[in-house]
Formats: structure tokens, C-alpha cells, sequence
């Protein structure tokens, strides 16, 4: 049963799929409308899932290229990795408080000003697992570890997205979506370097081209032709004989290189599709809780929500925020600290959101050093993560995006004042 609970909220499609057929039910909608909803809802996110699972797929290939064109070993920031290595030691508590977080959440949102709904289950399974991880090497044990997580998560999922509703406001123009994902702090830094310095900045959005360059204007075609060039540039620097032997299975190098930066392409354009589909069911279902369980709910929706407002500043923001990844590694190196590796899939969803932010409040000027300040965070945050996490902090792998960070660190230095 506990099994069955966990995978029905950690699988997004399924979690949001019943909460709009909820919506419906409570709108007294029609047996027909109920059905068509609920599955548009479920598949809008398996749209979304399948277009990162391509888009990650080929940046897979980039991160392995890159490592080995440029000689540079570390610890990879990536939430699936870390949490599939954690849930074989904490499964039961991440279950328990993943199911009494939510609670917490529905219950805060019911009875608070919090009026927000955090609907990315994989992120809340992930922040639960981190939160059991951090209070077991705390020293907490038993129903006081459940209690105390699932009530610092239930809190989190209901402030983060009211601390980035404001920007929200200004990146959707309205007030009926909100925003759920675990790097809401970094996607605020942006925003506030986006403040400071794109006074009279224009929007990545009007970016005018050439007559001649007009093609950049289709946001694929610019995406696909600037991976290209950073394909390449890693294939050449690992060698074709690796490329051609470990990862192409034989075919060219270029060719590889070529095909992989337009897949990656291809799947943020699955990925807007998927955006789409699921603001158009999720929204006018979920009006129907708000006017039931949860009067004014809003809806705390994943990263990628934002990327159709301004989809030049996706492509960005997340060239943005690898090279600031890149720039911290070497400030690490020199440190002679832990060494965390840009990782490419974060600085994608993670970068590309902030430079979304960044263009709300700065333009393009905000969007390019918003986002580089959002790949600096996420490269020193990990590193004071790794002494709180226990066991976990031993791991060649860590949690990547900011709240992550934000959270463990106070959490596991409030432990170890107040429990040891």
C-alpha cells in the first residue's frame, strides 16, 4: 500500500491527472468533460516527460563528452542519481514523508494565506528523501523524524512558491498559475541581479536579427544551431576515435555531434508542447478545488511552465548558467575544495528558468547575468551541502538545484546545534 501511495505521488502525470479530475468533479462537469480532461491533464505532463527525456538524453552525451575532452573529474550534481543511491536506505521514511508533507501542504494552503498547491511530485520526493537523509545523520529516529519532515515539507512546498509568485506574476501576466520546483531561490537571485542591472534592458524577446540571420527568430532553429556549435567544439576536443567507439556506435563524429544538438532541440520543443496542453486542462480544473477544498488555491507547477513566455531567454539562460557553472569548477579547483562538474541537465532546466526570471526584471541584460549568478550558486551550494548529508555526502553524486542546498544546509546546521 505504502508502495503503491509512493508511486502514485511521484509520478506527476498521475498525481495532477487525479487533482483535475477532482477539479471537474467539483465543477459538476459531465462524465465526458471529466474524462477528456483527466487524460489531456495526464498526457500534457507525459508530453513534458517524454521531451526531457529526449532533451536529457542528448545532453547526457554532451556531460560524457565534455569530461573527457577536457580532462576534469568531480562530483556530478544530479537529483535521480543521488536519490536512487538514498531511497535504498530511506525508502520507508521518504514514503511517510512525502505523503504527510503533501498533507501539510493541502492543510496550510486550507487554513493560511499560503494559497499555493505544490503539484511536481518528483521534486517533492526528492526534497523528502534529502530532508530523511539529513535528520537520520541528525540523529532523529522513528515518528519524530516523519512528524518533523513531513512538516518541514508540507512549510516549503507551500513558501517557495509564494516567494516566486511576484515574478511569476510578471512573467505570465496572470495570477492563476504558480510556480513548483526546488530552485526557486536561485530563479530569485536571477530575478534580483536581473533588477539591479537591466535598467532600460530589452526583453530577450524583441531581439531584432539581421534580415539575413530572420531564421534565429524560430527558437528551434536558433537552439539547434547553437548546440551544434557546442557539440562540436567538445566531440573535437574528446577525440572522434571516443566518440565514434563509446558513444555513436561508429557513425561520424560531426554527424553525431550534428544529430545530437538538434534531438536536444526537438525535445524543448516536446517539451512547450507538453507546457501547453496541460495549462490549458489544469488550470480550469484546478478552479474547482480552489472553490471547494481550498478557496484561491493556485496551482505550484514545474520548471518548465515558464519556458513559453520567453523562449529566447531559455536557450540564454542556460548557456548562461553553464558557463558560470564552469567558472565556479575552476574557482573550486583552486580552492582545492570538492570539485563539482557543471551539470549539463541542471544548468538546462535549472539556468534556462532563471533566465526566464532574469528577463522578467532585466531583460536580456538580466537574463545573462542572472542566469550566470544561478550556475555560480549551484556550483558552491552543493559543496557546504556534502558535510550535512551523512552517508550521502560520500556519494561521486549530490543534489543540483538551489533550495536543495538552501535547505539542507540550514536544516543539518540547526540539527547539529539543537540535537548534539
Amino acid at each position: 500500500m505504502l508502495k503503491l501511495i509512493l508511486d502514485i505521488l511521484s509520478t506527476p502525470a498521475i498525481l495532477v491527472g487525479l487533482i483535475a479530475m477532482i477539479g471537474l468533479i467539483a465543477q459538476k462537469k459531465s462524465k465526458s468533460d471529466i474524462f477528456k480532461g483527466t487524460i489531456k491533464t495526464i498526457l500534457g505532463f507525459l508530453v513534458l516527460g517524454g521531451g526531457a527525456t529526449v532533451a536529457v538524453g542528448a545532453l547526457n552525451h554532451f556531460g560524457t563528452m565534455f569530461q573527457q575532452g577536457f580532462g576534469i573529474r568531480g562530483i556530478v550534481p544530479h537529483n535521480e542519481a543521488i536519490v536512487a543511491l538514498a531511497l535504498k536506505t530511506y525508502g520507508t521514511q521518504t514514503a511517510l514523508i512525502m505523503a504527510f508533507g503533501m498533507l501539510v501542504n493541502i492543510l496550510i494552503a486550507r487554513f493560511t494565506k499560503l494559497k499555493y498547491i505544490f503539484l511536481t511530485g518528483h521534486h517533492a520526493l526528492y526534497m523528502s528523501c534529502m530532508i530523511a537523509a539529513i535528520l537520520v545523520a541528525g540523529g532523529m529516529a522513528g515518528t519524530s523524524l516523519v512528524i518533523t519532515g513531513s512538516i518541514i515539507l508540507g512549510l516549503i512546498m507551500a513558501i517557495f512558491p509564494a516567494l516566486a509568485q511576484p515574478v511569476m506574476r510578471k512573467i505570465t501576466g496572470t495570477d492563476d498559475v504558480a510556480f513548483g520546483h526546488f530552485g526557486t531561490t536561485g530563479y530569485l537571485l536571477a530575478a534580483g541581479v536581473g533588477k539591479l542591472v537591466g535598467k532600460d534592458s530589452k526583453s530577450t524577446e524583441d531581439m531584432k536579427f539581421p534580415q539575413g540571420l530572420a531564421f534565429l527568430r524560430d527558437s528551434s532553429v536558433a537552439i539547434s544551431l547553437t548546440m551544434g556549435i557546442l557539440y562540436i567544439i567538445v566531440a573535437v576536443a574528446c577525440g572522434p576515435s571516443f566518440v565514434e567507439s563509446k558513444l555513436s556506435g561508429g557513425q561520424n563524429f560531426i554527424v553525431f555531434s550534428i544529430i545530437q544538438a538538434i534531438t536536444f532541440a526537438g525535445g524543448v520543443y516536446i517539451i512547450l508542447a507538453g507546457v501547453r496542453l496541460i495549462l490549458a486542462e489544469i488550470v480550469p480544473a484546478f478552479r474547482g478545488i480552489a472553490m471547494t477544498l481550498v478557496p484561491n488555491a493556485k496551482p505550484a507547477l514545474d520548471c518548465p511552465v515558464v519556458f513559453p513566455y520567453a523562449p529566447n531567454a531559455v536557450l540564454i539562460g542556460f548557456l548562461s548558467s553553464f558557463v558560470g557553472g564552469i567558472v565556479g569548477m575552476f574557482i573550486l579547483i583552486v580552492l582545492k575544495a570538492p570539485v563539482i562538474l557543471p551539470g549539463v541537465v541542471p544548468h538546462f532546466f535549472c539556468g534556462a528558468t532563471a533566465g526566464v526570471f532574469g528577463n522578467a526584471t532585466g531583460g536580456r541584460k538580466g537574463a545573462v547575468l542572472g542566469a550566470f549568478a544561478h550556475g555560480l550558486l549551484i556550483t558552491f551550494l552543493p559543496v557546504l551541502l556534502l558535510p550535512v548529508l551523512g552517508n550521502l555526502g560520500y556519494a561521486n553524486a549530490t543534489f543540483s538545484d538551489a533550495d536543495f542546498g538552501v535547505v539542507g544546509i540550514i536544516l543539518g546546521n540547526i540539527l547539529k546545534l539543537f540535537v548534539h
